[in-house]
């Protein structure tokens, strides 16, 4: 491993740019699939997806400078907090009214294949240059 600790956030500028592609892309989609509310959804579930997922890394890339031993713990309590979060906002979009709530589905669905397809092509990227 390299001996500085920024490559365990480098790809971070990369995924945002891409996720606020992505962000754009599914308001347009949802606007003119379903109007201001289904552009908000699809909005949304883009920036839920990409907010926990940065989240995670910056607490994972943190533990592992800190004290490794506390890389599995702080991981862990992340996952958990950020997946019971997202199941508190799709509990609550499944059983409102919101006329939004399909494209939040479609947006969080999104935001997941493109950061993980993306992360992975990164990190291929960068294994197949050394």
């Amino acid at each position: 491993m390299p001996a500085d600790p920024r490559w365990r956030v480098e790809h971070l500028p990369f995924l945002s740019a891409v996720s606020f592609a992505l962000l754009t892309c599914a308001a347009s989609v949802g606007f003119f699939a379903g109007g201001a509310d289904a552009a908000l959804g699809a909005a949304m579930g883009v920036l839920i997806v990409t907010v926990s997922y940065t989240m995670s890394t910056l607490v994972i890339a943190w533990a592992d400078t800190v004290r490794p031993a506390l890389l599995m713990p702080l991981g862990l309590l992340t996952y958990v907090l950020k997946y019971t979060l997202l199941g508190v906002i799709l509990a609550f979009g499944v059983s409102s009214e919101w006329p939004g709530k399909t494209a939040l589905g479609f947006g969080i669905v999104a935001g997941v294949m493109v950061w993980t397809g993306v992360q992975a092509w990164w990190l291929y990227g960068r294994t197949v240059r050394k």
